[in-house]
């Protein structure tokens, strides 16, 4: 008589004994995180990814992000190596999927990089693994998408399926093992090891009573935030009509000590979750019948906001009327401060759309990479420039994201106007807060 639960016991002995091999598929910002965390924990891994120059840094020990360090991506080599060969897929006990989720010009769900590595790994899938999804999306992507690719398995007692949110803050001071980890499975067993899995790296694990409430948790984290950034965004452009100053609002609500939490106003949003997770659950609430409209509202202003500050920005700089074509200079594109990562970023929008107002636009940023094909791409013709020679040369500077590494007493003092959309820094003469 076969033993239906053999392959889990094996499982769950190997995570608890620190003998199964982890393999990470994306060796992004979450993917990188999860390879260091489980190198603490001396646990074997593989760190899957198409990206050949990225790779090639890990090999080499250089790290592709800014707000990690060399020696840190040194300390992986004894316990992990990094391959773009799926058929290695086969040596892992649990494979963790960690790929990009964004959307399409038409806002619906773009899930091309689950669905084509998936194809890619699947005859290389085999009895006993446990495979999790932490990518970002909508309820059903787990049980309709991996599941049903997954059918020649009976999951749950030959193959284990679960899906744990990413909870990833690029460039954050919080530790990673102190920050709750949330999973679920597609039966008990796929809760029990995934839970098991988690726990040799974070201190607390909470399991979800389904794949389903698992991804809505993820989608809720960041509507809420982008639902709270829209709301401080528009109060920021209804208090400068009124000339009152949103942030002194903001600093004397947060006096209270109950029923409210402080939303900071800014350019825009930007990187890989607000900007399009929200639209991940309106297209998805339309499939049952529901029209997610606060969230769609929210979304707009959010994107009102970008196109509100540049219309802003052009218009002080257009009242200067020392010279024929401007020269502004953009400090920071990345779309929040302290790391490289520039999706959907403000910064960019910015620089795009003043440069097709014919400005003259450049920019200063110390993290991102110079040599990146895409970034090269979005920036075009501007400049990277070292703001300690140059930015008396400008007619315009302006803040859009707030790097700790800037010299703010030099841009204080050497910028002609001097425009500041993260409530950073403040002078008395030329200066203007959007």
């Amino acid at each position: 008589m076969v033993n239906k639960k053999k392959y889990f016991y094996n499982l769950y002995k190997n995570i608890k004994n620190k003998k199964a091999v982890v393999g990470v598929v994306g060796v992004g910002y979450v993917g990188i995180q999860l390879l260091l965390q489980f190198k603490k924990k001396n646990i074997k891994t593989i760190g899957f990814d198409r990206d050949k120059i990225k790779l090639d840094k890990l090999i080499k020990g250089i790290s592709p992000f800014s707000y990690i360090s060399d020696k840190k991506i040194r300390s992986l080599k004894n316990q992990s190596f990094y391959t773009e060969k799926y058929e290695n897929i086969s040596l892992c006990d649990v494979i963790i999927i960690c790929l990009p989720t964004p959307i399409k010009k038409n806002t619906k769900p773009d899930l091309s990089a689950i669905e084509n590595t998936l194809k890619k790994i699947k005859k290389f899938i085999k009895k006993g693994q446990l495979i999790i999804l932490e990518s970002t999306t909508y309820p059903g992507t787990t049980r309709d998408i991996i599941g049903n690719n997954l059918k020649k398995f009976k999951l749950g007692e030959d193959l284990f399926l679960s899906y744990s949110p990413e909870r990833e803050n690029p460039g954050s001071a919080v530790p990673f093992n102190k920050v709750n980890k949330i999973t679920s499975g597609y039966s008990k067993n796929c809760s029990i090891l995934s839970e098991l899995l988690y726990k040799k790296i974070v201190n607390s694990v909470e399991v979800a009573g389904s794949l389903e409430e698992a991804e809505m948790t993820k989608l809720l984290e960041n509507i809420y935030r982008s639902v709270n950034i829209g709301l401080v965004n528009e109060l920021k452009m209804i208090c400068l009509a009124m000339k009152i100053d949103i942030n002194k609002i903001i600093k004397l609500a947060s006096t209270k000590p109950f029923g409210f939490s402080a939303f900071y106003p800014g350019p825009g949003v930007g990187g890989h979750c607000i900007p399009i997770d929200p639209y991940y659950l309106y297209w998805r609430a339309k499939k049952f019948g529901q029209e997610a409209k606060f969230i769609k509202i929210a979304g707009e202003i959010n994107i009102k906001t970008t196109q509100w500050t540049i219309k802003n920005i052009a218009k002080i700089i257009s009242k200067n009327k020392t010279t024929k074509r401007k020269k502004v200079l953009i400090l920071g594109l990345a779309y929040k401060k302290n790391i490289e990562d520039i999706r959907e970023s403000a910064g960019i929008k910015i620089l795009q759309s003043l440069s097709k107002m014919k400005f003259v636009v450049d920019f200063s940023d110390p993290h991102v990479d110079r040599n990146d094909s895409l970034f090269k791409k979005l920036v075009g013709r501007s400049k990277n420039i070292d703001i300690n020679k140059n930015i008396k040369n400008y007619d315009c500077v302006v803040l859009v994201t707030d790097h700790d590494a800037f010299n703010y007493k030099m841009i204080i003092k050497f910028s002609k106007i001097l425009i500041d959309t993260r409530n950073r820094i403040y002078r008395k003469d030329n200066f203007f807060r959007l």
